[in-house]
């Protein structure tokens, strides 16, 4: 049974910074690397950042390059997602997904098979 579980999300004010994890089980081993993805109302779904397991190679969207940094702890099986300089236009839902297609592409969602349950992030101004 694959699991993603995420947690850290919460409500913060503009400037401040959040920690997102993402704890990894099942299946989701055999994956190449993890994404953070992030939907707000009446949105679609966003790529924010991922990793690749292997070789610690990271993607980051133009939106929050710079702010926010993904990294991942390969004995604990988690990925986290450190978020400063939080704006209000990042309030969203967070996911965490595994990539399990193979190729150059990290920042399509049809690369990836197993998601989270999602965590509320809320940034006030």
């Amino acid at each position: 049974q694959v699991q993603l579980v995420e947690s850290g999300g919460g409500l913060v004010q503009a400037g401040g910074s959040l920690r997102l994890s993402c704890t990894t089980s099942g299946r989701a081993f055999g994956s190449y690397g993890m994404g953070w993805f992030r939907q707000a109302p009446g949105k679609e779904r966003e790529f924010v950042a991922a990793i690749s397991w292997s070789s610690g190679n990271t993607y980051y969207a133009d939106s929050i390059k710079g702010r926010f940094t993904i990294s991942r702890d390969i004995v604990k099986n988690t990925v986290y997602l450190q978020m400063n300089s939080l704006k209000p236009e990042d309030t969203a839902v967070y996911y965490c997904a595994a990539k399990t297609v193979s190729g150059s592409t990290w920042t399509s969602r049809t690369y990836y098979d197993y998601w989270g349950q999602g965590t509320q992030v809320t940034v006030s101004s």
